[in-house]
């Protein structure tokens, strides 16, 4: 896991979509922090800060240290709303944390060794079916992704959800059929170039191809 992040809000007391609009006005957004047996408060934070804190990945699959009137609680993003056409988010949703209490989260999947997994190399392409899952955990087994190892798949092999190292303390819900396909290699059809093919090819000249 990596430093904890810190969200800095201020308590709001007027609800509704007019004061909603005269906070994002002022460049706030409105949000409301609930559970850990604790009613729900009204909060806002700086838009600013935030959008800065959203272009981490790891935000959003982290403990974050929530500051509010003096006191410094633990929470989640759990509802992030965007405007449909503009960069600006116009409500978040944070959960208060308790140690005792596991967590159903939405995790990345991140895939290692793909560029050089076998099917890969042997002129294969990459099809991701999933690219994250839900999992329970308590606070402190949070992890911020679940590797994904793809350097054996071969062409014509997948990943099932069932294929899943998870981390000690994790477990996938029940939302997650362990058959269903997480990734897979398979033969190009004809005339479709690959990663993997472009990159031998390029190799002469130096040119290496990143995944996305």
């Amino acid at each position: 896991m990596s430093d904890t992040f810190e969200v800095v809000a201020e308590p709001r007391t007027d609800g509704g979509k007019g004061a909603s609009r005269r906070l994002r006005r002022q460049g706030l957004v409105p949000g409301i922090v609930y559970g850990g047996h604790r009613d729900p408060q009204m909060v806002s934070v700086q838009h600013s800060e935030l959008y800065r804190q959203l272009d981490y990945e790891a935000f959003y699959s982290s403990l974050l240290d929530l500051k509010l009137e003096g006191e410094t609680a633990q929470v989640v993003l759990k509802d992030l709303q965007r405007h449909p056409s503009k960069p600006f988010v116009i409500h978040v949703d944070f959960q208060r944390v308790s140690a005792k209490d596991k967590l159903r989260m939405s995790v990345p999947l991140h895939f290692e060794n793909e560029d050089t997994s076998v099917g890969v190399k042997a002129g294969g392409a990459v099809s991701h079916n999933l690219t994250e899952v839900e999992i329970t955990c308590l606070p402190k087994d949070l992890p911020e992704y679940i590797a994904v190892d793809m350097a054996r798949v071969d062409m014509g092999d997948s990943i099932l959800v069932s294929d899943l190292k998870l981390p000690e303390g994790v477990e996938l819900t029940y939302a997650m059929e362990p058959d269903t396909t997480v990734v897979s290699i398979y033969a190009p059809y004809a005339g479709e170039e690959t990663e993997g093919a472009e990159g031998e090819e390029g190799e002469g000249a130096g040119g290496d191809i990143t995944p996305e």
